[in-house]
């Protein structure tokens, strides 16, 4: 069956990628053209190739992997030598191919694909856009000056080099320029392209190049500048016209096929499983208040300080709270006694049981379908579009900033973090701002929050990390003072009696057993 993917090239012929449901024959470029196609594609217009449905998602997928780890470390304010070595680093562990003739066609189609994923709103094409002119400008840099070149002449640009003796009448200005950005003149570049300055906004702002006349003088080691934003755009313009594509006519023809999964990419969360509890097991009812103060993030916090004090939640609020306590390993009998002891409290035992039983329940998968449900992801969260009475959704996109600040001071944030977060919320940067929040709380760095359950882990590793910590501590003394004693306990532990115990584990609760309670540290289970 044939999908028109987009209408993004020459106006002389459509191309198009055939999606199949299992393998046939491939399409895959030449060895013998790979001369004629640049290292770096143009994406000018969708390719004949044949694609296997799954590919078709996978690739998409490997390639959003590449854009949102950019878009991360941008918003973290990486340096441009970070981010070179960042970007190098996504692409090589995500757009691999296990046959080295398709990375190619994996790096085309997992492009287009993207393309339409993102072409369908304006707040879609902006990020889009961005992102793949980023990945773009950093994998030219990356090129030697052939591969450049051959980019180059890909765009057809007009520009010529300036000859000997024009490079010879301006080279003390250029050597300027040079020394101005902290070159030495040994090292300043011998070919220069004479660009109208229009083209190169971005370095005529920087200061970057000596202009003349109306012109900027481009150096070689410059030029990806003039070609990003000729890529810029270039996609730009095509993002526009696959969007009315996608209107006219993809949307509705492959509504059984394709449209589902274009239309959930974008909101797609790429991390790890947390449908079942991870490291830590199960948590009870006596523990999740210490560890929704000490473990959960805000948008969980949020709703079950609400729950606590107006004993119900919308249903949105009950999905979003109720799978994330699934998921962090609040067993099924657990669940019903802890929505069953608010609720009851404004509507009663029995209309609980009538109305809303069934709902925990469904979630676990023990009723309707039998569909075993995952915890919302940061994606779903950020997208929802909660109401009036609604508590759902992520308090750093849904919250005015003072409500905002006073959840966050309640927190424990503190005035100088608190401010950090606030800007990345200002920019819309809302997982990353919840990022700031975890490692304000927990004094330690974040690879990046993706995941409510995630954060709850992280935060629980670190936690544990502090016990053991202080565990070395307590069990010094233990140990001496056990070796003193010829006496021991049933359970050879050799600090005879319950009173000794206390003695020697001074800050924790003990029982005649030898265990006690890690509470005092802020942790949930009993251990020895």
């Amino acid at each position: 069956m044939n999908n028109d993917c987009s209408d993004l090239g020459s106006q002389e012929k459509k191309a198009k990628m055939q999606v199949v449901r299992s393998h046939t024959h491939r399409a895959s470029y030449p060895s013998n053209d790979a001369v004629s196609v640049p290292t770096i594609p143009l994406y000018r217009s969708a390719p004949s190739l044949e694609v296997k449905l799954e590919e078709f998602e996978s690739f998409a997928i490997d390639r959003l992997r590449v854009l949102k780890g950019i878009s991360d470390g941008l918003s973290r304010g990486k340096k441009p030598e970070e981010m070179a070595t960042l970007v190098k680093d996504l692409w090589k562990a995500n757009m691999r191919h296990q046959h080295a003739s398709e990375v190619l066609n994996k790096d085309i189609i997992s492009h287009f694909v993207l393309r339409l994923v993102y072409c369908r709103t304006e707040e879609l094409r902006k990020w889009f856009l961005s992102m793949e002119s980023a990945l773009f400008r950093y994998r030219f840099r990356d090129q030697s000056a052939e591969a450049q070149r051959a980019v180059m002449e890909e765009f057809d640009l007009p520009y010529k080099a300036i000859s000997n003796v024009e490079y010879e009448g301006v080279k003390d200005k250029l050597v300027q320029v040079a020394r101005s950005l902290g070159q030495n003149s040994s090292t300043v570049d011998a070919i220069y392209y004479k660009v109208p300055f229009e083209e190169v906004p971005e370095l005529v702002a920087g200061r970057k190049v000596f202009l003349n006349q109306g012109f900027a003088y481009v150096a070689m080691s410059q030029v990806v500048s003039l070609v990003a934003t000729l890529f810029r755009s270039q996609l730009s313009k095509a993002l526009i016209l696959t969007n009315r594509k996608w209107i006219s006519s993809i949307r509705e023809n492959e509504k059984h096929r394709l449209t589902p999964i274009v239309e959930a990419m974008s909101s797609s969360y790429l991390g790890p499983d947390y449908s079942q509890p991870r490291e830590y097991g199960e948590i009870t009812l006596k523990d999740i208040d210490q560890v929704a103060k000490s473990s959960f993030p805000l948008c969980m916090r949020h709703l079950f300080d609400k729950l606590r004090e107006d004993h119900h939640l919308k249903h949105g609020g009950r999905m979003q709270l109720g799978l994330f306590l699934k998921g962090v390993g609040l067993n099924l009998d657990d669940a019903l006694a802890f929505w069953r002891a608010e609720f009851s409290k404004k509507v009663g035992l029995e209309k609980f049981e009538k109305e809303y039983a069934y709902n925990v329940r469904h979630n676990y998968g023990k009723e309707g379908k039998r569909t075993d449900y995952t915890p919302y992801s940061c994606q779903k969260i950020i997208s929802a579009t909660p109401g009036a009475g609604d508590q759902h959704g992520c308090p750093y996109r849904h919250f005015s900033e003072e409500n905002l600040r006073a959840a966050l001071s309640t927190m424990g944030v503190n005035s100088r973090a608190m401010e950090d977060v606030i800007n990345k919320v200002r920019n819309r940067h809302y997982q990353l701002a919840c990022t700031l929040t975890f490692e304000a709380l927990h004094g330690m760095p974040s690879s990046g929050i993706n995941h409510p359950n995630q954060y709850f882990s992280d935060s629980q590793k670190i936690f544990q990390q502090k016990v053991s910590s202080r565990l070395q501590l307590i069990f010094k003394p233990i140990l001496v003072n056990c070796t003193s004693s010829p006496r021991t306990s049933n359970k050879g532990y050799g600090c005879g009696e319950a009173n000794e115990q206390r003695r020697c584990l001074k800050g924790g609760e003990t029982s005649m057993e030898g265990f006690f309670s890690l509470s005092s540290f802020g942790y949930r289970k009993e251990l020895i």
